[in-house]
Formats: C-alpha cells, structure tokens, sequence
C-alpha cells in the first residue's frame, strides 16, 4: 500500500517541524507550505490525501483556503484537518461550516493529531464504518449512495460532500426512519473520543441540506431529539 502524501499548511517553523516528524514517523509522506498560496499551488501539481490547516496565515487565512479547495472539483473531497490556536466554539463550527473534517486546538498531542488524521483518512476510504449495513449501495427518494465509492447522487446528478456530510448521510440512509441524537451522530460519525459540540452537528446538517437541493427537505428534524432520514412510503 502506498502511503499517504499529507500537505501541512502552517507559518511556524516549529510546529510544522513537529508534525512533520510524527507523520513522517507514523509512516506518510509529508509536503509543507508555509501560507495559502503556497499551500494552493502544492495542489495543482501533486496528488495530495489529507491536509493539516491553519488558520492564521500570512495572505489569505486557513478559512478561506479551505474554501478555496472545497469550492474546487479536483480537491473538494480532500480531508482536511484545521490545527489552531483558536478554540473558542464560534471558531470550531465556522471551521467546520466552512468544510473541515476535524478541528484540534493549540497546544495539542502529537499522537492525539496523528490519530486523528489517520481516522479521517480511513473515513475516506471506508464511509461506511460510521454505520454498519450491508455495505451496498442505498437508494432511496431518488437518492443513490454509494459507501465504497464515496459517491452520492440524486436524480443522476452527482452531490459532493465532504467526508463527515458523506457519513452523516450514510448513517441516516441506511436507517431510514430511525432518529438519532445529536451525541449519536458525533459518537457512530467521529469516534467516542471526539470534542464537539452538538451545535457543530447542525452545522453539518445545515451544509449537507444545501448541498443536497431538493433533496435537503428529506433529513427531518425531530425537535428536542436529533434528526432522521424520511423513509420512503
């Protein structure tokens, strides 16, 4: 198995040598760019698995790079991971609306970030790990999941979703009907040891009805519980 090439955006020398370290030791390739435009042309010409963000760059900050690259066809399903000194929770979910897979404050654990990181490539590869089924693909309001393709479909027009909308999906999908909490969503989508806030969850939701158009209207929310998917009659 090739290992995975990981673009690690960020302007303190220290830190991007710290991480490097450990990724390179935990067995990737690691590309580095030291601000936004740097990191947006690394893009353009290497293939790249996973990137590690931050968000106070020189030029453009890491908010607007990720839009930039969840805004572009050929790296919008990219993972990407924003490491940073903000933690305030106003700063997680504008993280996360904006199209990352996972938000890890400053000072953090080495091991915790790897950890991390290699999850978020495994959702990549395996969507369907968030929930169980058959492992086929789900069809259903005209909808068409794909868990190992990573594809979705309505209506034979492809949606894009990042990886955590893409699992979201596929977790309300397969149990049609059934609702799931908040807490539901963040433990069976990101793992039990993931610090997020329920808020964020609907910011997700949010961004995951949009994309879907006139499909958006078919995850319900049950109110003071969670959310569902409409079963099919």
């Amino acid at each position: 198995m090739s290992k995975p090439n990981i673009l690690v955006v960020e302007d303190d020398n220290d830190i991007q040598q710290l991480v490097t370290y450990n990724l390179i030791k935990a067995g990737m390739h690691v590309s580095c760019a030291e601000n936004g435009e740097e990191a947006l042309a690394i893009l353009r010409i290497e293939p790249v698995d996973g990137i590690i963000l931050d968000l106070m760059l020189p030029g453009k900050n890491g908010l607007e790079i990720c839009g930039i690259i969840r805004g572009q066809e050929e790296t919008q399903s990219i993972p990407i991971i924003m490491l940073t000194a903000k933690g305030e929770e106003n700063d997680i979910v504008s993280g996360l609306e904006t199209g990352a897979d996972d938000y890890i404050t400053k000072p953090f654990s080495p091991k915790v970030l790897v950890a991390r990181l290699q999850a978020v490539l495994r959702r990549k590869k395996e969507p369907a790990r968030a929930e169980p089924g058959d492992g086929g693909e789900i069809t259903l309001h005209g909808l068409s999941i794909h868990p190992g393709r990573h594809e979705v479909h309505f209506h034979g027009q492809a949606v894009h979703l990042t990886g955590t909308e893409f699992a979201i999906l596929h977790l309300l999908a397969d149990k049609a009907g059934w609702v799931f909490t908040r807490q539901q969503i963040i433990d069976r989508v990101r793992g039990y040891d993931f610090l997020i806030t329920p808020r964020a969850v609907d910011v997700q939701i949010f961004g995951l009805r949009r994309k879907l158009g006139e499909a958006g209207h078919l995850i319900e929310t049950v109110r003071g519980i969670g959310y569902r998917m409409k079963e099919e009659r």
